[in-house]
């Protein structure tokens, strides 16, 4: 996965040591699930507490299981990924949702995004790398599979052409500090590394990610960083 990493936890042969990563797993496909169940109960930091085959039990099991990550397939039957995205991101918040997909459509993409999602990867990455992929949305990142990055930017020209004729709104003020906060956030850097590269506290950096989701009135990271590349902030190649 080329998606900038985090330190894996209980690499190394160090043993883990702590709270594991909960993760629903929603896919269509029973044998997908298996696969995916197999793999990750051998990472000693993630537990697999339940599976869904569609949207609707989805959002059963998310409300009743509370889990800490959601891998969730976009298109399945009853009730898809993204209508079940936004439902789960309104009544359990603190679960972090990553599309795992086999769409490559623009559209999907975008409205996932704006769904909640914090993570959109493609299942044409190799099944071991889902568990780094966990840690890293877990870790307050936000991730695209690099053959999508791209489609983002057909998407925003689409969005921006079809606004051209409305009335704009003007766009919320940014600080000079919370701009440089946003474009380390898009360039898909944690709180952790953006304190550093800014010689500033964890808590500081947390603090402005939190006003410049209000004044933008944006709910997650992921939507931070469509902004970001909306705006010209960041170039996506």
């Amino acid at each position: 996965m080329t998606e900038s990493s985090v330190p894996v936890q209980g690499d190394a042969g160090e043993p883990f040591s702590g709270e594991p990563i909960r993760v629903l797993v929603v896919d269509d496909h029973a044998l997908f699930r298996r696969g995916l169940q197999m793999v990750l109960e051998q990472e000693p930091d993630i537990d697999v507490i339940g599976e869904a085959s569609d949207g609707s039990e989805a959002v059963t099991a998310a409300t009743e299981m509370l889990p800490d990550i959601v891998l969730m397939d976009v298109r399945m039957p009853k009730r898809g990924g993204i209508d079940a995205c936004t439902v789960i991101h309104e009544v359990v918040p603190s679960a972090k949702i990553i599309m795992l997909t086999i769409s490559d459509e623009e559209a999907d993409l975008y409205e996932a995004i704006k769904a909640g999602a914090m993570g959109y990867l493609l299942k044409e990455i190799s099944i071991e790398e889902v568990a780094a992929a966990i840690r890293a949305v877990h870790g307050g990142q936000s991730l695209i599979s690099p053959s999508m990055a791209s489609k983002l930017l057909n998407e925003f020209a689409t969005m921006i052409k079809k606004t051209d004729d409305r009335q704009q709104v003007p766009t919320p003020r940014l600080t000079d500090r919370e701009m440089e906060v946003l474009k380390l956030v898009a360039k898909g850097m944690n709180n952790r590394d953006i304190a550093k590269q800014l010689f500033i506290s964890e808590n500081t950096v947390k603090n402005h990610i939190r006003n410049i989701l209000e004044k933008l009135q944006l709910h997650s990271r992921m939507e931070a960083v469509v902004y970001a590349v909306r705006e010209k902030l960041l170039e996506i190649t």
